[in-house]
């Protein structure tokens, strides 16, 4: 592995990433960056854990899709055991489908039906938050090397960063256009009904309360409708 070129490779990954808009786009960037820069990947993914299910996003190929599935229904597999961090392991391999792995003995076998010769999972993480695993794939056993483990996890600290970043950066966005449906809600409640701006948010409150319906989903209505039914 030319490591010179693997370095300038990850430069100009890692400006790119911190280019990117949304959180979609980025982890697009990431699992297809993996494709390209980790030798042996034929296909990568990211895990997220959501309660006792699973979410695949940005997978590059149907097998990452189909593996992902199949840990959930099984509750294991070297991914699944990334995304929960289990005992504080940060890489989880299999560098052989064909070899017997007590660890995932539910898991191994199916898995090697779906055309999986061997595979690695890298926990996405920073500073006190998890964020899921970053899972590489290769259809050829033995095809992850030492060197390709070291890019894999060198891609995936790059990937924990960028996506934390633009998950902070779309979460701000969310809650900057949540406060302006209320607060447009609130004007229109306090004009239709003579409201003081206190007695306006408390109605949205109460309603939301008593429909069990969000606060901004409630505001939605208001803007579209001109006032709640």
């Amino acid at each position: 592995m030319d490591w010179r070129t693997f370095a300038e490779q990850m430069a100009t990954l890692a400006r790119d990433l911190l280019a990117q808009d949304t959180v979609t786009t980025t982890l697009e960037r990431i699992t297809a960056s993996a494709t390209r820069l980790v030798p042996g990947c034929d296909a990568a993914g990211i895990l997220i854990l959501h309660g006792k299910g699973v979410q695949t996003l940005a997978p590059t190929d149907q097998l990452v899709i189909d593996s992902d599935q199949l840990q959930e229904r099984l509750r294991e597999g070297p991914c699944f055991d990334a995304a929960r961090r289990q005992n504080e392991e940060r890489v989880f391999r299999i560098w052989d489908f064909r070899d017997d792995q007590p660890r995932w003995p539910a898991y191994v076998p199916q898995a090697r039906e779906l055309g999986i010769g061997s595979m690695m999972g890298f926990l996405l993480f920073t500073e006190g938050e998890d964020l899921g695993a970053l899972d590489l794939y290769s259809r050829s056993p033995r095809a992850f090397t030492e060197a390709g483990e070291t890019a894999g996890w060198l891609l995936a600290s790059h990937a924990a960063v960028a996506f934390s970043s633009a998950r902070t950066h779309a979460q701000l966005e969310q809650a900057v256009s949540t406060r302006h449906v209320i607060g447009e809600a609130m004007g229109i409640l306090m004009g239709s009904h003579h409201l003081t701006e206190e007695q306006a948010f408390d109605v949205l409150r109460r309603y939301s309360q008593d429909h069990n319906v969000k606060l901004r989903e409630v505001a939605r209505r208001i803007c579209e409708r001109g006032g709640l039914d």
